[in-house]
């Protein structure tokens, strides 16, 4: 069964674009043939403080699904680049349903009577 994934890459900002996107389709390959991957390109970013010693980073925001089974693979590639900073994958969950408004208090006791 196949799962909607998030994943968040915070690169070196001394990374030409052609090189970063290089990168992206190397990682998006591992998740299998066919997947199609939304990519959103937020680009270069102060960081609120220094990681790794860099003060701005790259980010990049992509979507997926895919099986769960890839993952581990997939975040492996990731971690062994030296270009990528930080990152995290999220499972997304399904849509969060509206929340339901509740009677105030005072309402309700005056249905009580």
């Amino acid at each position: 069964m196949t799962r909607r994934y998030e994943v968040v890459y915070l690169l070196d900002s001394a990374l030409e674009e052609t090189a970063i996107n290089e990168r992206l389709a190397r990682f998006h390959a591992l998740l299998g043939a066919g997947t199609q991957v939304q990519v959103n390109h937020w680009g270069k970013r102060t960081l609120a403080y220094a990681i790794r010693r860099h003060d701005t980073g790259y980010y990049v925001v992509a979507q997926f699904e895919a099986e769960p089974g890839v993952l581990p693979e997939f975040e492996r590639a990731i971690k062994l680049d030296e270009g990528v900073i930080r990152f995290i994958v999220v499972l997304m969950e399904e849509e969060v349903p509206a929340p339901v408004p509740v009677e105030s208090a005072a309402g309700a006791e005056e249905d009580e009577e």
